[in-house]
């Protein structure tokens, strides 16, 4: 959780009243965030006091004294949420986005705060609200960066663009020489505030770049901000640009800044709206969009979860103490209207959180569960998936336990299967080769354990019940797990004897027979040889087949065989071994 420091008695004197520490610190508590540090007693001379409080790292609009004491305000009921507008309603200024950004930063949102009265403080928390949000929502510049300019020195309109870093040349914040994109990032390179966000687009062929229509540069993002727009104290209009790679994040920084630092504008809380012009799609649209969003809630959920007997108009006064509007849409349902600060709202559950909150956690009464289905028990795939486990220890195997993803070679090329395209789940951005797709079978992983284990006393006896992944069109997730349980035998020969041996005993535990004459219509698990698969050595593979119950009908359910030469080879395992792998559902 982000832990914000604020000045004390601008905060006592924002919320109206003063508290002692203690009075502060449960005000916190029943608001759901945690007062870490009171510095009153470590301040000498000069030095104000501050307060350090804990917020939750996605109330975006709290990492700020503005934000912090609107949100107590309105839980105390001091006041009302604000009622944010665009004056003029129609945008009297454009920014253009051109298609050339879409090579490197697509995205980009711009507003506008007239008449804005800075002091010093005021000044220094619109630039820390800045800076928190760079290393919060915006993963330090690289999903989101934002500028900041004294309109008064540009001329609108505005162009964003992506040039060659050669063609670029302007003076960075707080210089004076001209420099070019490649100088720039020889300059800051050894600077250890702006340093670390060089690599964002250092390697591009081309840099970010916004400019006036006069061509006056306003700023390279995610680096810096010409130093010819840069604000002050005595700046009174400012222009906010916000460029992105992640569309929503940037909706969402630009709300949180007019949001925050619209109420010191001549008329409190009014924001002059731009048009952003985006070539790449042909669209325009007004920024910033203040429109609240709407989200249902059901009366009997919240109700259900909070232990109450309240009405709609009830739950909406709880509501209204969390800055959200809320009113009966019906007798079960509640219309919510979220501002724009709170982002954080995503489904009804959080709706009935901030009920929570303004009802009071520590009002809530402890009440019994009205079902009597209480008490825990394992799910039955679970508790198969346990008693393989006991038996293959009984039988002197041991467990392992790797990772569920695999690169896409160990997973087909080196158990010499190919890739149809229809079973594997892959990826779509893999950081590592080592992570492309989820398994879709255990042998990878146990494996690669054995490889990494071959040095120990021969025989190497492993096996494995977790789950594999396959995909499947029809299904709303696209994909489907299932249990499996897989063992190997590796050592000086295949050992094909005793991983046959081990399927013996797990169908013994599972109370399925060996079946001498499969014709027969009953229960029972029988093994045919099976060349088709190229996992397994010629002549040394078979399929376990399977039938539940007298009339049900034959599955495959795995397979069993010793393991091609070639497959060790790619694991790196310079022993021969067996495997076995059978689908664990089929007990259920």
């Amino acid at each position: 959780m982000p832990t914000i420091p604020v000045d004390k008695a601008d905060l006592y004197a924002l919320l109206g009243r003063e508290y002692t520490t203690e009075e502060f610190d449960e005000l916190c508590f029943d608001f759901g965030l945690e007062l870490d540090e009171d510095t009153t007693d470590e301040c000498t001379g000069d030095e104000r006091p501050q307060l350090k409080i804990e917020v939750p790292a996605n109330r975006y609009d709290m990492l700020c004294i503005e934000g912090i004491a609107q949100a107590l305000n309105e839980f105390l009921g001091n006041c009302e949420a604000p009622q944010y507008k665009l004056s003029p309603a129609k945008p009297q200024t454009t920014f253009t986005i051109e298609k050339s950004t879409t090579q490197i930063r697509p995205y980009a949102a711009c507003a506008i705060l007239r008449g804005v009265k800075f002091d010093k403080r005021r000044y220094d928390s619109f630039i820390a609200l800045q800076d928190k949000l760079h290393t919060n929502l915006c993963r330090n510049r690289t999903l989101v960066a934002m500028g900041t300019h004294d309109l008064d020195t540009l001329t609108p309109p505005f162009v964003y663009k992506a040039l060659p870093p050669s063609e670029i040349k302007f003076a960075p914040l707080n210089q004076t020489k001209e420099m070019t994109g490649e100088e720039m990032m020889a300059f800051y390179e050894k600077d250890k505030n702006l340093g670390k966000y060089l690599h964002i687009i250092k390697d591009s062929p081309v840099y970010p770049i916004i400019y006036d229509s006069k061509g006056q540069v306003c700023s390279m993002p995610p680096i810096i901000n010409s130093n010819h727009s840069k604000i002050s104290l005595e700046t009174k209009n400012v222009m906010l640009d916000v460029t992105g790679t992640d569309k929503t994040k940037t909706e969402i920084v630009i709300n949180q800044l007019v949001a925050m630092f619209s109420r010191y504008c001549t008329e409190p809380f009014t924001v002059e709206p731009v048009e952003i012009i985006s070539e790449h799609n042909n669209e325009s649209r007004v920024c910033p969009n203040i429109e609240p969003k709407t989200a249902e809630a059901e009366i009997d959920y919240i109700n259900s979860c909070l232990g109450l007997d309240y009405n709609g108009e009830e739950i909406a006064k709880l509501l209204k103490k969390m800055s959200l509007s809320a009113r009966p849409k019906s007798d079960k349902l509640l219309e919510v209207e979220i501002p724009i600060t709170r982002p954080d709202i995503l489904h009804q559950c959080d709706i009935m959180e901030d009920a929570a909150i303004g009802y009071g956690f520590n009002n809530l009464k402890k009440t019994k569960p009205k079902s009597d289905s209480v008490v825990a028990s394992p799910l039955p795939v679970n508790k198969i998936a346990d008693i393989l486990r006991i038996a293959s220890s009984q039988a002197g195997y041991l467990e392992v336990m790797p990772l569920t993803l695999c690169s896409h070679d160990e997973n087909f090329r080196f158990l010499r299967t190919k890739d149809d395209g229809t079973t594997a789940v892959v990826l779509e951005n893999p950081k590592t080769i080592e992570y492309q797709v989820v398994r879709t079978t255990l042998l990878p992983g146990i494996l690669k354990t054995i490889k990494e284990n071959r040095k120990h006393a021969l025989p190497l006896k492993v096996f494995e019940a977790a789950d594999v992944v396959f995909k499947n069109p029809m299904l709303e997730r696209g994909a489907y797990n299932q249990r499996n349980w897989c063992a190997i035998y590796a050592g000086k020969t295949s050992g094909f004897e005793y991983v046959q041996g081990l399927l013996g005993k797990i169908m013994q535990t599972m109370r399925t027979p060996w079946l001498e004459k499969p014709e027969e219509d009953v229960k029972g698990y029988w093994i045919e040889q099976d060349d088709k698969n190229p996992t397994f050595f010629p002549g040394r593979g078979a399929k376990v087949l399977f039938r539940s119950a007298p009339g049900a009908p034959v599955q495959t359910i795995g397979a069993i065989g010793v393991l091609h030469p070639e497959v060790m080879g790619h694991f790196d395992i310079p022993y021969a071994a067996s495997s076995v792998e059978i689908n664990a559902e089929v007990f259920l």
